[in-house]
């Protein structure tokens, strides 16, 4: 399995592309993320997002589009992607599989688990594929999603990082925004964080 990243946006929202077994999986379509991922994806199978805030979602539908595969959003957040708060002239996306909570799904034969962690927006999950955790906007390297926005939940952030914490084993966790850390380091930094919330 291979690994690509870029930042994308005035946010610097990471748009990734897995690679496996000759499969390119893309995550998180920012904001221009079009020419980077045409550049770089030679047999696309699906669109992932780990949640729907604007600058995670922007390229969704012109992706789908353009590559004529399906697109995978968390059934709780499919709402942000036609009503974003934050930037109204967000470009409407319509998933082909709405995400229902924790799921393991297979996608061209490749295992996808989405986990739910809720908190940061009402469907916020993480993507497992493989020995890699995309974790979008839930857990960064040293931080947390914010729960300050219209639709979040310090209670429910509360309860998915407890959740979080007791996840059983370790993988490589690839953020949306920033560099990568992992499930052990970030399990250490829980009860701050839940002191802090």
């Amino acid at each position: 399995m291979t690994i690509q990243s870029e930042p994308m946006g005035a946010y610097q929202t990471n748009c990734y592309i897995v690679s496996i077994d000759g499969k390119d999986i893309i995550i998180d379509p920012g904001v221009d993320a079009m020419s980077w991922v045409m550049r770089h994806v030679e047999n696309p199978v699906a669109i992932l997002n780990t949640h729907g805030h604007f600058d995670h979602v922007w390229s969704n539908q012109e992706l789908k589009e353009a590559l004529n595969i399906p697109l995978y959003t968390p059934k709780d957040d499919v709402f942000l992607l036609q009503n974003s708060t934050f930037m109204p002239e967000l470009p409407h996306s319509f998933p082909d599989v709405e995400v229902d909570g924790d799921s393991e799904i297979t996608i061209a034969g490749i295992p996808v688990i989405f986990r739910h962690f809720p908190g940061h927006c009402p469907g916020c999950s993480t993507i497992e594929i493989g020995d890699a955790m995309f974790s979008g906007d839930f857990i960064f390297e040293n931080s947390i999603g914010r729960v300050d926005f219209p639709y979040s939940d310090a209670n429910a952030m509360k309860e998915s990082l407890k959740r979080f914490e007791k996840i059983p084993y370790d993988k490589v966790v690839y953020p949306g925004h920033g560099g990568a850390t992992s499930i052990a380091k970030e399990q250490r930094n829980v009860a701050y964080w839940l002191r802090a919330i």
